[in-house]
């Protein structure tokens, strides 16, 4: 369905005085995908370029004891049997992380082979869902793992480090049987190993996928029957229904972006009461689509239709996690293509999807709120600077057939500058130039780097002149539009004698 979007309305009003301040749950953490792929040179540069652009806090991944971080080593030689763990990669890995200015937040999983009581695997690169043969043998690979961070990290920065329990127990993929029981007995083994590190690190769960809310009361319960350590509590926000498979992709229906938002209110709302109300709430995993393979994360429609959960997500939580970053991501086996509906944030290569503009938006907006509505979230800096997010509205059922326009009302005085950056289905965006290409799968030199021109955000400047204590800004998003508005007081320094009429050297018209 296309639906027509509004052409002009109302101004918005914005007040002089802030109305609150703009949380960074935002970005507090961003998703990775598997842990190994850190090692990839593609996934280092994309990690340059978000934190320089955007400056996320933390970062999620699976995999961290799978057997390709080499973590887990039995040996049985000469009368000699135990287990050596090798922390080789582990430390390359959150080397890499410290250094770019990212924290891990550690989700323990999958299971190593040395320890797995089956051998049911997901994704692949083959992760081990299945329960720990021996409990206690586990509990001592979270103990040593720890340990090792603590002796070459220092407690006090591990211990900002959440611990989270596994990924996605309620699903069969992920935990074998999505048997409940079992999993409430290894969040109960891991919290405890966890606590025997140091008391002060946080650890939680239970990491749930939607549709699976009842597992949160139920969780609670346990905690409070069991004594089991418990400080945040974690769960995955998705708003697609089922995939529809076709070669190299999926397509999938999609509810309204306030689902999301609906989705982060849950956990607060069903753990009232309980012995976990209260504490911190973290969306580990969220997106549009579930799927790595859906197009729709590579649209100007996913950067709009995300724009509102931005903007309100850190009222109700305190970080949701984009998944993710890049597009080094190999769930369902290597990409063929640099545009191929992945995760992330960036193409291969590091090409800016519209959806890494909206969080660069967001990364250049104020602390202080003046207004926040449907279709916008004003802001201003500490020196006085306004900047605007503006999107189109979506509901997830239907395209634009036209852009949509948005009228600030801004409390000034005197002249400003205009900037405004947008990115909507024409502009700035790379999927709309690589499929003007021919969806090309292996783009050589020339055409990534006209890839990488094109998916620069289009920028107009003009200046407006307060009238009545009050700047008149209007901006014209574009069909599935992002725009970032800033407005800077500033006076005109062009020498009055310096005048268009004379550009061509005719005579002064005042002469």
């Amino acid at each position: 369905m296309i639906a027509t979007a509004r052409e002009t309305d109302a101004p918005v009003l914005v007040p002089a005085r802030p109305i609150g301040t703009l949380p960074d749950a935002w970005r507090a953490c961003v998703g990775t995908g598997r842990t190994r792929e850190v090692l990839h040179a593609d996934y280092r540069d994309s990690l340059e370029v978000v934190q320089d652009e955007i400056g996320f806090g933390a970062t999620r991944a699976h995999g961290i004891l799978h057997d390709d971080m080499g973590l887990v080593q039995p040996y049985d030689a000469a009368g000699f049997a135990g287990v050596r763990y090798g922390f080789a990669y582990v430390d390359l890995v959150i080397d890499t992380w410290l250094e770019a200015g990212l924290d891990p937040f550690l989700e323990l999983g999958f299971m190593p082979a040395a320890l797995a009581s089956g051998d049911q695997t997901v994704f692949w690169w083959k992760g081990n869902v299945t329960p720990p043969r021996d409990h206690d043998a586990w509990a001592a690979l979270v103990r040593a793992l720890l340990r090792h961070l603590v002796d070459r990290y220092g407690i006090e920065r591990v211990r900002t480090w959440p611990v989270e329990v596994w990924n996605e127990p309620n699903l069969e993929t992920f935990w074998q049987g999505a048997d409940e029981a079992a999993y409430h007995r290894l969040y109960a083994a891991t919290a405890r190993a966890v606590k025997d590190v140091d008391a002060d690190i946080q650890v939680g769960g239970p990491a749930i996928s939607p549709g699976s809310d009842d597992w949160l009361p139920r969780f609670a319960d346990f905690v409070a029957r069991d004594g089991a350590p418990c400080d945040f509590v974690s769960k995955h926000a998705y708003t697609t229904g089922p995939a529809q498979h076709v070669p190299f992709g999926v397509h999938q229906t999609l509810r309204p972006p306030q689902h999301l938002l609906e989705q982060f209110a849950t956990p607060r709302d069903l753990l009232a009461g309980t012995a976990l109300a209260d504490l911190p709430v973290h969306i580990t995993e969220f997106s549009s689509s579930y799927r790595p393979d859906n197009p729709i994360h590579d649209t100007a429609y996913q950067a709009a239709y995300l724009a509102p959960v931005l903007a309100r997500g850190g009222e109700h939580v305190a970080s949701f996690s984009y998944w993710t970053l890049c597009d080094v991501f190999e769930e369902v086996g290597i990409p063929t293509a640099p545009l191929h509906g992945g995760f992330g944030l960036l193409g291969h290569r590091q090409l800016r999807k519209p959806a890494f503009h909206l969080y660069s938006f967001m990364a250049r907006l104020g602390s202080d709120v003046l207004a926040s509505g449907e279709d916008h979230l004003v802001t201003r800096h500490a020196d006085g600077r306004i900047s605007a997010l503006l999107w189109q509205p979506l509901d997830g059922s239907t395209t634009a057939e036209r852009g949509h326009r948005v009228r600030l009302a801004l409390p000034g005085a005197g002249s400003a500058v205009v900037v405004e950056r947008h990115v909507d289905a024409e502009r700035g965006n790379v999927r709309t130039a690589w499929q003007a290409m021919g969806s090309p799968l292996a783009p050589d030199h020339r055409a990534t780097a006209d890839l990488h021109d094109a998916s620069a955000p289009a920028v107009r400047v003009s200046r407006v002149h307060a009238v009545d204590g009050v700047w008149h800004v209007s901006a014209d998003l574009g069909r599935h539009g992002i725009a970032l508005v800033e407005v800077t007081g500033s006076r005109d320094e062009n020498p009055a004698w310096l005048t268009e009429d004379r550009l061509l050297g005719h005579a002064d018209p005042t002469g």
